[in-house]
């Protein structure tokens, strides 16, 4: 079952004692052959985990960086079907860093939920994040998704109260994504003394690992994030260096994971000197 490498990573990190360090890019951004690449040189560059976007039209959750790097990645014609293509090149030379596949729900409805989720699993991903896909209508996604050995990984929210963080966590594996600000992504900042009773109180609700994303754009946001979550996921911030690689017709591989080295160490030392344990 693939959900087993997110199980494995996040248990390997808790060993080391610090967070795992989560890169999120989209899949197609800003072409498919430097998307791939991009992929391939994640790990090397410090990504525990990848969470690979595949673009849609209406991204609801998603600030500008995402929303634009869904447009190039459309425009350069990028589909649901080019991204499990592109997961299956990247397991070729990798077979350890779990992927994690976010979008929204409209593609997988057309796919079909069950042929969807054996054609991931086929292709080498390891859990799903659907944005807009409600607990209380998630279960036939999470019953194909378990049938295929996928990960269905939900979102909590500053909003979500104790009550509701019991249906979030109702059949959720892997981790839990906590969304650090109410909004969209890359717009505000996470505040990481706001999010540590949030990151305990998810924790203690689900048995799971906690990622936190949305507003973590700097090495020193992702260090305090680091500090009091078991994960940390950055997004926007690699997005913003395609996006300005592109416009100053730099080499964009080099610049993201330049980027993406740069937090991951950030992560990956933030907890030097202290006791806490992911």
């Amino acid at each position: 079952m693939t959900t087993a490498r997110i199980d494995a990573r996040f248990a390997a990190l808790k060993q080391e004692g610090r967070a795992a360090f989560v890169a999120y890019v989209m899949a197609g951004d800003p072409d498919r052959d430097t998307a791939l690449n991009i992929l391939r040189g994640l790990p090397a560059a410090g990504a525990d985990l990848i969470e690979l976007g595949f673009p849609f039209s209406d991204p609801m959750a998603e600030g500008p960086p995402i929303q634009r790097a869904a447009q190039r990645a459309l425009a350069k014609g990028m589909t649901l079907r080019g991204t499990l293509d592109l997961a299956r090149a990247f397991r070729e030379g990798d077979d350890t860093t779990p992927l994690i596949l976010m979008g929204y729900m409209n593609p997988l409805l057309t796919w079909g939920f069950a042929a969807f989720a054996r054609d991931a699993a086929e292709a080498g991903i390891d859990g799903l994040i659907v944005v807009d896909c409600p607990p209380e209508e998630a279960d036939p996604l999470a019953d194909a998704l378990d049938a295929a050995g996928v990960s269905l990984v939900r979102l909590a929210t500053p909003t979500s109260d104790d009550h509701r963080l019991q249906t979030i966590v109702r059949r959720t594996s892997g981790f839990v994504y906590y969304v650090s600000v109410a909004g969209v992504t890359g717009v505000k900042e996470a505040d990481a003394q706001a999010v540590a009773p949030n990151v305990e109180r998810v924790r203690q609700a689900s048995g799971l690992p906690v990622a936190v994303g949305f507003g973590i754009k700097t090495p020193e946001r992702a260090a305090a994030v680091a500090r009091v979550a078991d994960a940390v996921v950055v997004g926007s911030a690699l997005v913003d260096e395609v996006a300005e690689a592109v416009e100053r017709n730099e080499d964009v591989t080099q610049r993201v994971l330049s980027k993406a080295e740069s937090l991951a160490k950030s992560v990956r030392f933030a907890r030097n000197g202290q006791t806490t344990a992911v």
